[in-house]
């Protein structure tokens, strides 16, 4: 078991490692061609418009390798996700992550609790989520953007962290934050990074 682990690991982090390399413009024809069957569900320039499904514009790199990474070998479960992502191959993942992270992300409406996200970002202060996610909550390498996000799916991202449903990348750590949160607090939280500008 550990050595399957410590081989995964190895694959993964050499996946990681080769980076976005340059591509022509045949090649940014078929990524866009592989990218437009993420748009089912993810929306027009990873923008999504279906609730409890992320958006992806504008996400790290990385972050988005990772996940791939995770659906394809079955460690995050989903039933959508994890078909598609076992058909793709290590160039695919690295090109939909370069692909994805490059648009632009998702622009806030306007707030219209803005005393939710005065209790959400006393919530976030307190569970120090800036020091993972960045202060402008963007996200950095393997760490998603959590601004502009689906707020009912940070909602089910944090509850499934909690109840360790969801594994893989910060894992441990995001279980750690979130075990300790009340309902109210994980409605707060997420309505605030929902609406960060």
């Amino acid at each position: 078991m550990r050595r399957q682990f410590i081989s995964h690991a190895i694959s993964a982090v050499a996946l990681l490692a080769l980076g976005s390399l340059p591509t022509s413009a045949a090649d940014n024809a078929a990524i866009k061609e592989k990218a437009a069957v993420c748009a089912g569900c993810h929306g027009e320039n990873g923008i999504s418009q279906t609730e409890n499904i992320p958006s992806l514009g504008g996400q790290p790199d990385q972050f988005l390798q990772w996940q791939l990474v995770f659906f394809r070998a079955g460690s995050r479960k989903n039933d959508q996700m994890q078909p598609i992502a076992e058909e793709i191959t290590n160039e695919d993942v690295r090109n939909l992550g370069a692909y994805f992270a490059a648009l632009t992300p998702p622009t806030a409406a306007e707030d219209k609790d803005p005393d939710l996200s005065k209790k959400g970002a006393q919530v976030a202060a307190g569970r120090r989520c800036a020091s993972c996610h960045t202060d402008s909550f963007a996200g950095t390498k393997a760490v998603a953007r959590l601004a502009g996000q689906r707020e009912e799916y940070l909602v089910k991202a944090l509850h499934d962290y909690k109840s360790s449903q969801r594994v893989g990348g910060g894992g441990a750590a995001m279980a750690d934050v979130a075990y300790h949160m009340s309902d109210e607090e994980i409605t707060a939280v997420s309505h605030y990074l929902a609406y960060f500008k």
